[in-house]
């Protein structure tokens, strides 16, 4: 596993969400070797709670506690990003969940 960071929001709509859930979630399921960082917003509230992921540039949207383990194995572990979570924003080839 290489040294990533991962972005969790913890601001007023993504909390509202369940963002909380999602940042335990990630704490407890991720390797040393990546970064769990709580984040202020990052600007897309509307598809909450709201996961980055650098120095990938992969935004998760919508993520839910029982999302993690997914995110953890595929994406951070084997390197390929789970694609029914991105965000369509940034990955427009991939629609909304």
């Amino acid at each position: 596993m290489s040294s990533k960071q991962v972005f969790v929001c913890q601001y007023q709509s993504c909390l509202a969400q369940g963002s909380a859930e999602v940042l335990a979630a990630f704490l407890e399921s991720s390797d040393a070797e990546v970064s769990i960082v709580a984040s202020g917003c990052q600007g897309q509230c509307n598809l909450g709670p709201t996961v980055r992921i650098l120095p990938d540039e992969i935004w998760y949207c919508r993520v839910k506690p029982q999302d993690v383990e997914t995110i953890v194995h595929s994406h951070l572990q084997e390197d390929h990003p789970v694609d029914r979570l991105l965000h369509p924003r940034f990955h427009p080839s991939y629609s909304t969940p």
